[in-house]
């Protein structure tokens, strides 16, 4: 048993072991652990361990001593420098009884010359590579005084022993030492340049082709991806095809052609590079003709052209290439059809072809979901969504996510983005950084800015995309400082702004009243940053001036525009002449709306509120007619609210929910305590000439104050009740809102078209600037 103990480890005095050296054996005896008396008394095994070690340190002393008896009866050469000890008795008779021509002389001290020009053993000299034989080993490594002996001849390898054939030098040394060096094989010297692998060349070209490629996967490098490619000693197929994408993902279609022309060897992936990007650079034509002239075709090419065809737009020529392509088995095929239908808004077409799909991909299902969301389906994006999942098992990427994550936004569903945030921390798609832009834009969208701020700080790493939608979710929540203090700090930490970004800060500036600020980030956007000014940044600064009051400068921006103004510039200077009562103004904006776009129903209806707000109920009826004689539909105004996963809509004046009774019941309760608490109604609001009794009525039904009873009858006390509604909301239940927070004790936040507001304790986010 004590000879399984292993020898490099020792037990110490505690119990634990412990990896050490060995000492000299006239330190073992003194180091043997003492049992100590607690755990003599307690345990045992600890005694029997201790024992087990003392008996383990004796016998490698009794080794140890063997050992050093064995080495005295050799007696090895003395060192330079050291006297020679004086032999024992019998040691001495025996050196008396030998014959004085065995007796070695006593070996001097070298000098330095000498000690210069003797070989190391320690560095024996390595053999040339460049030599064609293996030299042999030297002689002898002894000094020379000193001949070795007949043991230390027996070591001495011969040039044919297998080790001096093998390469090897072996250091001899005394056996009295018993220590030998390491052996040392030979250096291995580099092929010469007449023996070069024929591979290296293939291997360059394929190291650069790899670099080629990630140039091409990056936007905006192809000068950098030219400059390699120059550098390529025997550029093959694979390199001009590689620079050929490089070329189409710039957008240098022209550059493309040159290369294409030049090119010595052309494959198919050379043909099919061209038509996929003249296709998509909107050069269909020339993509066709490049097509006929292609020698071999593959499903690729036809890919490439019914692919074009769906993103021009033209639909009855893809479906001609999709009948005569060869080969209908192809996913790709299929999808191509599917997104061109999605795009141009035929969304029944585009599921016949999905359902009638042989084979369907990660990406097939991935056109479906963004069309829907794209054509304003986006509960049929999340039904799909779940059968995606469910009963097809496909695993979704970062698009898939980030196209469901936007049906949510859209539907202001929370729970159901709630649970794909759940989802996704059990993915590796969690630490993806669109994933996790989206989850943020969700979040600001569906009215939880608390937790988009969370998810914010917790992101590893973020880009330009992730900054700007959490700008853009503190300036609709109305947090203007915040959003501003953000953009500072994205600065600080070197992000570059782009034109999305001022965007989001003239936004943050219009819903907090900033408008000195807003005006200097408008002018400064192109000095400090070159960025252009689009017609998104003047839409916002005419809201910006609108919201201040100064229309007449608004108006004169509006004239100043570069380019022909959006409509939403008119509109915005509209609803302010609604605020402001300027009917000069209001019909000018709702004159330039209705000649842009006749069958806009906003343009008539905002004319007619400020004619109703005014008292010109004759102006009223002449815009109603004019509404009636052009075919114009009002868009309905409705909110909705989400309790336990399910959506509850409501319009002015419903009559359809089931539940309808008590909302009315609690309304009555509503309209009694805010009368108490000094709450009167605006019958400005009411938009039709009537008694003010009924429009006293009419305007308790509105459908936000619907949604808010309901939630309030619906919901734990003090839950946070999320109102949302698909038009501006009015001023009415602005106030009713403030109100009903107060008495409730509630937060209630309602988003309409514009932004979010957050009423607290009788108080509005907003500051009634909205």
């Amino acid at each position: 048993f004590i000879h399984q103990i292993p020898r490099s480890r020792i037990i110490e005095s505690n119990g634990s072991r412990s990896s050490r050296t060995l000492s000299p054996p006239h330190e073992l005896l003194t180091r043997v652990p003492q049992i100590p008396n607690h755990a003599a008394n307690e345990n045992p095994v600890t005694v029997l361990l201790f024992i087990l070690a003392a008996a383990h340190r004796l016998r490698r002393f009794l080794l140890l001593l063997r050992r050093r008896r064995r080495r005295r009866a050799v007696s090895p050469p003395l060192r330079a420098g050291r006297p020679a000890p004086r032999p024992c008795a019998r040691r001495r008779r025996d050196q008396e009884a030998e014959p004085p021509a065995r007796r070695s002389p006593r070996p001097t001290a070298p000098s330095p010359v000498d000690a210069a020009t003797s070989p190391d053993p320690c560095s024996l000299p390595v053999p040339n590579p460049d030599e064609s034989s293996i030299a042999p080993p030297p002689a002898s490594t002894t000094p020379p005084d000193h001949p070795p002996s007949p043991q230390s001849r027996q070591l001495l390898p011969s040039c044919e022993s297998p080790i001096a054939q093998c390469g090897f030098v072996v250091a001899v040394i005394e056996p009295s030492h018993r220590r030998r060096l390491p052996l040392r094989p030979p250096a291995i010297s580099p092929p010469p340049q007449s023996r070069r692998s024929p591979s290296r060349r293939h291997q360059t070209t394929a190291t650069y082709n790899c670099l080629l490629a990630g140039y091409a996967r990056a936007l905006g490098r192809l000068a950098d991806a030219r400059h390699l490619f120059d550098r390529i000693p025997t550029p093959d197929a694979v390199s001009y095809n590689t620079l050929l994408s490089c070329h189409f993902a710039s957008g240098d279609a022209d550059g493309a052609r040159r290369l294409f022309a030049s090119m010595p060897v052309r494959d198919v992936v050379s043909w099919n590079t061209m038509v996929s990007g003249l296709s998509k650079s909107g050069a269909v034509e020339e993509a066709k003709a490049v097509f006929l002239a292609m020698p071999v075709r593959n499903s690729v090419s036809w890919n490439a052209m019914v692919s074009g065809f769906a993103c021009s737009r033209d639909m009855s020529a893809a479906e001609e290439w999709f009948r005569n392509a060869p080969e209908k088995g192809d996913a790709v095929l299929w999808t191509a059809m599917v997104s061109g239908y999605m795009d141009i808004g035929n969304v029944v077409k585009a599921i016949e072809y999905f359902e009638a799909m042989p084979v369907r991909n990660l990406v097939s299902w991935n056109a479906v979901v963004a069309g829907y969301v794209k054509n304003s389906h986006a509960d049929d994006a999340l039904r799909l969504f779940r059968t995606m999942v469910r009963e097809a098992n496909v695993q979704p990427n970062a698009s898939t996510l980030s196209s469901v994550l936007l049906g949510c936004s859209n539907l202001s569903a929370l729970g159901f983005g709630k649970q794909i945030h759940q989802w996704c921390m059990k993915l590796p798609l969690s630490r993806n950084l669109t994933v996790g832009t989206s989850l943020v834009s969700m979040y600001c969208k569906c009215g939880d800015l608390s937790s988009a701020c969370k998810l914010f700080g917790e992101m590893h790493t973020r880009d330009v995309v992730a900054w700007n939608a959490m700008i853009s979710g503190y300036a609709q929540h109305g947090d203007g400082k915040e959003a501003i203090n953000l953009f500072e700090r994205m600065k600080d930490e070197g992000v570059e702004p782009n034109w999305i970004t001022f965007v989001a800060v003239l936004t943050a500036c219009i819903h907090t009243g900033l408008c000195d600020f807003g005006i200097r980030c408008f002018e400064g956007m192109q000095e400090l940053y070159g960025i252009e000014p689009r017609v998104d940044h003047y839409s916002c600064m005419v809201d910006l001036l609108c919201r201040a009051g100064k229309l007449e400068r608004a108006v004169d921006l509006i004239r100043s525009m570069p380019f022909e103004p959006h409509p939403s510039a008119y509109g915005t200077l509209l609803a302010a002449c609604r605020v402001y009562k300027n009917l000069e103004f209001a019909e000018l904006a709702a004159g330039k709306l209705i000649e842009k776009d006749p069958q806009s129903a906003g343009a008539y209806v905002q004319l007619a509120n400020i004619y109703a707000g005014a008292n010109q109920w004759d102006d009223v009826s002449r815009v109603r007619r004019w509404m009636k004689d052009n075919a114009v539909v009002k868009t309905p105004g409705y909110s909705w609210i989400e309790i336990k996963g399910v959506m509850h809509e409501f319009r002015s004046n419903d009559r359809l929910h089931p539940q309808l009774y008590l909302i009315h019941e609690k309304l009555g309760q509503l309209a009694e305590r805010m009368k108490a608490m000094g709450y009167v109604p605006d019958l400005d609001f009411v938009l039709h000439d009537v008694d003010e009794t009924l429009k006293v009525q009419m305007l308790m039904r509105h459908s936000e104050k619907l949604a808010i009873s309901f939630g309030l009858i619906s919901t734990a006390p003090g839950m946070t009740l999320r109102i949302f509604k698909n038009l501006r909301v009015c001023g009415d239940c602005h106030n009713a809102a403030k109100v009903i927070s107060k008495i409730e004790d509630r937060e209630i936040i309602l988003r309409d078209t514009t932004r979010f507001h957050h009423f607290r304790g009788g108080h509005c986010s907003c500051g009634d600037y909205w």
